[in-house]
């Protein structure tokens, strides 16, 4: 297709209704089309990190990772030069995007490689970048075509980020300004439909001076929603506390929480603020408060009903303004039924309730959060790439994960470990595989899947209690067909439809789909 036609294209679809990531995916679709290229990521700038917003020709777990500029040799450049930086294919510097481009494995081949600045009225938005497998491949590009398309990436950019920002008011009515879409996305990694609805609800009360009880399984991250909570509210600029209160013994709690004067018990040598006072003008956390001895709730209420508290061993009332956050894994309201937690308390601490899902609920999330949790290990483990294998891939999107994200990231840490310690020391990059995950399907002694003993009130079980006790990549090929017939039903037998709500690639999907027997 003519340059000028495929230009045309992109231009229409400025005018059309497509969400930021699908505008972002088309518009890289085209540019594969003008420069032909094996591979292209958009990234955006974001508090010195590239985070890459749409990407093709990459691994799945490539949107999930965040580029540091100053651990990047080529993206620096990139970065400072003032045109289009060109990397032949001899050069020595290493590729961001070694082992992550579909296809390639861990063999680094020689390519080409192309970066270029994108900037919206005047400011530095982010990058545009090219692979190519073949040397020389953008060594004949036309200047002027390129100059073009790259004009138009930051008019496709400037459409989506107006988009968003009308969205925004909308939803928020008043402080557009003050949203922080952007610094959430960095930290809470996610594209999935519950994670991105679970955004949408943080960014809405966040604003406001409400209680929050923040529910959820052990290892989900209810604490990094509380810190996002703080960080979105008129009381950014204060203090967030944080109170352990499992780990608070019942005898200091009070001290720990109000404070103590001079003298109140045996080595009370000094007067201490508690984290009430700390907290003040901000926002305390209460991690855990479930785990609050009934003696302390009481003390605790009347704080909260009164706005006053008292040190330890003073009669001086004190004023402190805090907002309450508070977070648990266990089901309160059974905690209310069977007299262990106060319903009073209960009642003030989940003025809004915030629920963040398991990971076994946000099964797209997994390899998105495996990239992230790889890059970060790849600067620790001496800068060299690492990748996850095919198979290793489909263990994790396979594996319960009764741990949820502290024990994804766990398990990713220690195999990232393990396979540069088994890496030959000459590899640039280093390849994660199922044997370095240590993920097991469980099995009986009668080679029969071991049934799950679910509790009352837990989730039913997910698909892979359907694959238990086959070999691996039997089970591994059973789920992801059921997946996607799953979501093919769902999406009433429109693959491209499917594709989004799996977040695949379309034509990476077709070649599933067919290795697997669906076409």
């Amino acid at each position: 297709m003519p340059t000028i036609d495929i230009i045309t294209q992109v231009v229409g679809d400025l005018a059309r209704s497509l969400d930021p990531q699908e505008r972002y995916q088309r518009l890289l679709e085209g540019l594969r089309r003008i420069v032909h290229c094996d591979a292209s990521a958009l990234l955006k700038l974001e508090r010195e990190v590239l985070r890459p917003v749409a990407v093709f020709g990459l691994t799945n777990d490539s949107m999930g990772r965040r580029f540091r500029p100053q651990e990047h040799p080529r993206l620096a450049m990139i970065l400072e030069a003032d045109q289009s930086m060109r990397f032949p294919a001899d050069s020595t510097l290493p590729d961001p995007y070694d082992g992550l481009v579909e296809g390639v494995g861990d063999k680094v081949k020689v390519h080409d490689c192309m970066g270029c600045n994108i900037y919206i009225d005047g400011e530095h938005w982010g990058v545009l970048t090219m692979d190519s497998m073949t040397p020389g491949a953008f060594s004949a590009i036309d200047a002027r075509e390129l100059r073009a398309f790259i004009a138009l990436a930051a008019a496709t950019i400037k459409v989506a980020d107006l988009i968003t920002a009308l969205e925004d008011r909308v939803k928020r009515e008043t402080e557009v300004n003050r949203t922080l879409v952007g610094e959430r996305s960095a930290d809470m990694i996610g594209a999935s439909l519950v994670m991105r609805q679970l955004a949408e609800e943080v960014q809405m009360v966040a604003s406001s001076d409400l209680s929050v009880l923040i529910l959820g399984e052990t290892g989900v991250g209810k604490e990094l929603v509380a810190s996002h909570l703080h960080t979105g509210s008129p009381r950014r600029d204060g203090p967030l506390v944080h109170v352990n209160c499992a780990a608070l013994p019942e005898s200091i709690a009070e001290s720990e929480l109000f404070g103590h004067v001079k003298g109140a018990f045996s080595g009370a040598s000094e007067s201490r603020r508690g984290k009430f006072e700390l907290a003040h003008k901000g926002t305390l956390f209460l991690d855990e408060v479930g785990e609050l001895p009934l003696a302390i709730q009481a003390t605790l209420l009347r704080a909260l009903q009164s706005g006053e508290i008292q040190r330890v061993g003073s009669d001086q009332q004190i004023e402190v303004d805090v907002r309450i956050l508070a977070a648990t894994n266990r089901d309160l309201r059974r905690e209310v039924s069977e007299g262990r937690f106060r319903s009073d308390l209960y009642h003030r601490l989940s003025v809004y309730p915030v629920t963040v899902p398991p990971l076994r609920e946000r099964h797209s999330d997994v390899l998105l959060l495996s990239g992230y949790f790889l890059e970060q290990n790849r600067a620790r483990l001496g800068g060299r790439g690492l990748r996850i294998s095919t198979e290793a891939q489909q263990a994790l999107q396979a594996y319960g994960w009764p741990g949820n994200v502290r024990e994804l990231e766990h398990v990713i840490s220690r195999a990232a470990l393990k396979a540069v310690a088994h890496a030959s020391e000459r590899a640039r990059v280093v390849t994660v595989g199922v044997e370095h995950l240590g993920l097991e399907i469980e099995v009986g002694d009668d080679g029969e899947a071991v049934e799950p003993v679910v509790s009352e009130g837990a989730p039913a079980p997910t698909m892979m209690e359907g694959v238990r006790g086959l070999p691996m990549r039997q089970a591994l090929d059973r789920f992801q067909r059921q997946l996607i017939e799953q979501t093919l039903g769902d999406q009433e037998g429109n693959w491209a439809a499917t594709a989004r709500a799996l977040e695949l690639d379309r034509s990476n999907l077709h070649r599933l789909a067919v290795r697997l027997g669906l076409k």
